[in-house]
């Protein structure tokens, strides 16, 4: 029996040592440069890596990597593994725009971690050679080296690191959307047991797998975060199956990349957050549309956001013509804090759609507000509570999600407080202890909706708002505005009480139309919600902070907005 994934790897290279585990799009393109790494190769360099680790003593500390999209990461990831030392993802710096936030974030991973080598390419190493003054010192100089340079010879030197179900494998660092990042300490026995959540939720069986030829993802998704690095990347190995992936920058530079990829590789499963699809959906033009073959796509998961009911329609009606199969669309929900997944729809049945003013399911019309995100994967058990008296609240009514099971992290790197609160909550009535994830949605027999964040409620004349749906309102009532980039959040409005602002990303030559934009926007509020908005901010592409994922982050957009901190497409760009 495995005891950890690299088990499975080191067993996978023996029986199929020639199978291609990962190929590498290096430009985003099928007909361009194609990287790849068999099972064989896979598993040497992860054991080269790993006596590299073993040789300097490394066995349980921290190690932070930073990789630019490509295949090395996961060799020194798995090697990490391998070695019983704990991988810390992390995102590097690229580009001077992305320089102070991604080694301000770096700065305080590898000081939090306590991290004691960065493992990285040839590129990131000699910049962060070049940046080193600026990085903290946790136990002495920290050791920096690029994989690239361990020789293949080491790996016969490899030693079994003794590792058990509850040994840490990684810390998975939060994307911090309402909080400072935190490192969720996931260990192998975490992981492995989501990786079977994963398998039987997605429908990975090995006769699918045959069926597919072993072709099982195509992911652009960034490896450093929980959805891409738990599903697409550990998911193959798991499987022993075949994935290709890609830069993200990639994507979003070309988001027809992605369907291209889907058609031309034929994998059984591949996803993304909503925001994506909507992306895909703004560039299918009809010489798209004519050139893919999406027919053999089995399951097209959303999650990480809220998944628009609007969406799910319109990308299934947009891209049958190429063969997709609205059957295919799955919702699901997961968080770091439970390694990954926790539900997911039904391979083969379409989303579950609730209207507001409807008590039963219905199929793909525009007004539904409630998409179903499917079961939990067997093992874990989600209840809904009340938040605050702790209690067990019954199917329809809305409440925190909570989560228990063997995929439940062991808590968060050296914050026992927070640990307590978040992982070892009660809910009367249940034994044993509950993950809180800070997320509201109610169940409806066993299926479970997601209706928003706990903490960003809206609450106006006693009424309850939730963000996602008036950014969702927003961004459909006028084109200028961006997909994904809207937050939502409430001001104090003094005597009023609290009052709803809005933050809007568009196209600085929207200028010129701002006032007619704006009075677009709170005409579609007032109608679609009864709600006046305070405010309504336009402001520059790239404006609104997010989180490493992606993840809309409302509360430091409300801080901005409150220090007039805003670039607005009105004032001009400051220097």
């Amino acid at each position: 029996m495995a005891r950890s994934l690299v088990d499975l790897l080191f067993h996978h290279a023996a029986e199929h040592p020639g199978r291609t585990a990962y190929r590498f799009l290096v430009s985003g393109d099928g007909d361009g440069e194609v990287r790849t790494v068999s099972y064989a190769r896979l598993a040497e360099r992860a054991r080269a890596v790993a006596a590299w680790l073993q040789d300097r003593g490394l066995t349980g500390s921290r190690a932070l990597l930073m990789y630019p999209p490509g295949l090395e990461f996961v060799s020194a990831y798995l090697g990490c593994l391998a070695a019983g030392v704990v991988a810390v993802p992390g995102v590097p710096p690229r580009g001077r725009a992305h320089d102070h936030r991604a080694l301000t974030r770096m700065r305080r991973l590898t000081a939090d971690a306590e991290a004691t080598v960065v493992l990285g390419d040839h590129e990131v190493v000699t910049g962060l050679d070049a940046l080193a003054e600026h990085l903290p010192e946790p136990a002495g100089p920290t050791t920096r080296v690029a994989t690239e340079d361990i020789p293949d010879e080491l790996a016969a030197a490899w030693r079994e690191p003794g590792l058990g179900p509850g040994t840490v494998a990684f810390l998975q660092y939060t994307s911090g959307s309402t909080s400072a990042p935190r490192g969720v300490m996931v260990t192998h026995g975490n992981l492995l047991d989501n990786e079977r959540v994963i398998t039987e939720r997605l429908g990975h069986t090995p006769d699918v797998l045959a069926a597919y030829d072993h072709e099982l993802f195509v992911s652009w998704l960034p490896v450093y975060h929980d959805m891409g690095l738990i599903g697409p990347v550990l998911n193959t190995v798991y499987t022993g199956a075949t994935s290709t992936l890609f830069s993200p920058l990639d994507f979003l530079r070309r988001p027809r990349r992605w369907l291209d990829a889907v058609s031309r590789y034929r994998p059984h499963t591949s996803g993304a957050p909503n925001f994506a699809y909507e992306l895909a959906l703004r560039h299918a033009s009809p010489d798209v549309l004519d050139g893919l073959d999406l027919s053999r796509w089995r399951v097209a998961f959303n999650g990480a956001e809220p998944v628009r009911a609007a969406t799910l329609r319109r990308f299934a009606d947009t891209f049958a013509p190429a063969g997709f199969r609205p059957e295919a669309l799955n919702p699901c929900y997961g968080l770091a804090e439970a390694t990954l997944m926790v539900t997911a729809g039904p391979v083969g049945a379409p989303p579950t759609l609730l209207r507001a003013d409807d008590e039963g399911p219905h199929s793909g019309a525009a007004d539904a507000a409630a998409v179903g995100t499917g079961r939990p994967g067997p093992g874990l058990t989600v209840v809904i509570a009340d938040p605050e008296t702790h209690a067990e609240l019954p199917d329809g009514e809305v409440g925190e999600i909570r989560v228990g099971g063997p995929s439940v992290a062991q808590g968060y790197w050296r914050n026992a407080l927070a640990t307590r609160e978040t992982f070892r909550a009660g809910v009367n009535g249940r034994e044993g202890r509950f993950l809180r994830t800070g997320d509201l949605g109610f169940l409806r027999g066993g299926e479970l909706f997601v209706t928003g964040r706990l903490k960003d409620l809206i609450v106006v004349d006693g009424r309850n708002h939730y963000p996602q749906d008036l950014e969702l309102t927003a961004e459909t009532a006028h084109p200028a505005l961006r997909p994904g980039c809207t937050a939502a959040f409430a001001v104090d409005a003094g005597a009023d009480g609290e009052r709803a602002a809005l933050v809007a990303e568009t196209a600085p030559e929207a200028a010129g139309e701002a006032e007619k934009i704006t009075d677009v926007v709170r005409g579609a509020l007032a109608d679609a919600h009864g709600l006046a908005v305070r405010d309504v901010v336009l402001v520059r592409p790239g404006t609104i902070p997010k989180t490493s994922s992606g993840k809309i982050q409302r509360h430091a957009c409300r801080a901005a907005f409150l220090d007039g901190a805003l670039s607005r497409i009105d004032a001009p760009p400051a220097g």
